[in-house]
């Protein structure tokens, strides 16, 4: 696949949404309420994504297809939101790709242009927040060079229910370029 990962404009916000609607459908099915899911609605969402992107925070890097230019996937990152995080800690606040285009590295590269555009800004390692029951999330973290982090869980409510998520964090000389 021909990949070109660039900086996301607001008029990139429609593409962004629909991508975090329809990877959430996908990769939270059977972790949360089916019907929450159901009614999540990129339109919802793009306001809020133009705005994060006129505002730069987070900062979001997309990937699109050189063949067809379709917006295929990204990632929003910055500085670690965590009390207490080392200033030399970023963060991936969120990674999602569209479900038609999974495992043909779209995450992968998406990352590894993330970790640079990370080490750039004096940043030394990244850390990330994943539900402990996204057991295919955890395993690409993996692959990418995370590792959990022992004193990182925390429960957060989605649709009525307690959900556990998980610290990973990545050395960023090391991991997954």
């Amino acid at each position: 696949m021909n990949l070109t990962i660039r900086p996301a404009q607001p008029a990139d916000a429609n593409a962004i949404a629909r991508i975090h609607v329809a990877a959430w459908q996908a990769a939270y099915a059977g972790i949360i309420d089916a019907a929450y899911l159901a009614a999540l609605s990129a339109a919802q969402r793009e306001g809020y994504w133009a705005q994060a992107i006129a505002q730069g925070a987070p900062e979001v890097l997309l990937a699109q297809d050189g063949s067809d230019g379709a917006v295929t996937g990204w990632i929003a990152l910055g500085d670690c939101r965590d009390p207490g995080a080392p200033a030399t800690r970023g963060e991936v606040w969120a990674i999602y790709v569209d479900p038609a285009r999974w495992a043909r590295g779209t995450g992968h590269a998406l990352w590894r242009h993330a970790r640079e555009h990370l080490l750039a800004r004096g940043k030394a390692e990244a850390s990330l927040w994943v539900l402990a029951a996204n057991e295919p999330a955890i395993r690409f973290y993996t692959r990418q060079g995370f590792v959990p982090d022992a004193d990182g869980v925390k429960s957060i409510t989605v649709a009525g229910a307690t959900l556990q998520e998980l610290r990973y964090t990545a050395l960023l000389a090391s991991s997954g370029g």
